[in-house]
């Protein structure tokens, strides 16, 4: 009886978890990324370290964009969707107690800094590690929990193109490195009327693009914490925004959870 009730078990969090994946937030290439953290101060000089604003730099249009969004086939071992209005929160769904701190959340949730001319939206998931081809009611106890962990080791990330005019696209880049800095120390977010605390905005490196920046953002809800990553990168007046979660390593503090920088370098690389 125990063990058909773990594999049971195994079933109903592999579903669940894949419904959550999916709907989450959701080398050497033109993103090379580490691991390792930048201090706060430098992050602090984000602004000053940026490029001046290119006032010749023209919006796509809404089929340029389309053209220079990922498409499946992009990014090997991922499977790439059009993300969908279930997919996205609304800018006024999104509120914070820093009113400093919204550049960075708008980021997170891909919604657009004022002076967008269009928008383009992806859903990125990893694909499911190959396992034995077994039925979970003849495997043991053991595989059924290297199973669940297989199926909840899925990287989920939403990807965000906005265009802009002008000095608009260097601008709302510049806002989200500022705000990112300034709400290091966390603040309080409320997603679509649900509260949540995030205790934690830790900068990491990364390159691509004409500017780029990536961060380690830690949500504590319930006394438990998630990490999740954001990346922004700018390319001439197009903002990319990618927003991470890994259920199996975002739940365990981030340790094991790395930038997505297969997903950044291949958008990069189609932004030209």
């Amino acid at each position: 009886m125990r063990a058909t009730a773990v594999r049971r078990t195994a079933l109903a969090a592999c579903a669940v978890s894949l419904t959550l994946l999916v709907t989450a937030c959701g080398g050497s290439s033109d993103a090379d990324a580490g691991n390792g953290k930048s201090d706060k101060a430098g992050a602090a000089d984000a602004n000053s370290q940026a490029p001046k604003a290119q006032a010749d730099a023209k919006a796509l249009s809404a089929a340029e964009l389309e053209t220079a969004s990922l498409a499946q086939g992009d990014v090997e071992g991922h499977k790439i969707t059009k993300a969908g209005p279930d997919d996205e929160v609304p800018a006024d769904g999104l509120k914070t107690d820093k009113e400093a701190c919204l550049p960075v959340v708008h980021a997170m949730f891909g919604v657009a800094a004022d002076g967008s001319k269009a928008s383009a939206k992806r859903k990125v998931v990893t694909d499911p590690a190959k396992g034995a081809q077994k039925s979970v009611e003849d495997m043991s106890e053991g595989e059924v929990e290297d199973a669940m962990k297989a199926a909840f080791d899925l990287t989920s990330t939403f990807v965000a193109l906005n265009t802009y005019d002008g000095a608009a696209g260097p601008d709302a880049y510049a806002a989200v490195k500022k705000a990112a800095a300034e709400c290091a120390g966390g603040f309080t977010v409320t997603i679509a009327g649900d509260q949540q605390k995030i205790v934690s905005i830790d900068e990491e490196k990364i390159t691509g693009g004409d500017e780029a920046a990536a961060w380690t953002v830690v949500q504590e809800q319930d006394g438990a914490k998630s990490a999740f990553k954001l990346v922004a990168l700018r390319k001439a007046g197009t903002v990319a925004t990618f927003f991470s979660f890994n259920l199996a390593a975002g739940a365990d503090g981030g340790a094991k959870f790395t930038l997505p920088t297969e997903v950044v370098a291949a958008q990069a690389k189609k932004l030209g």
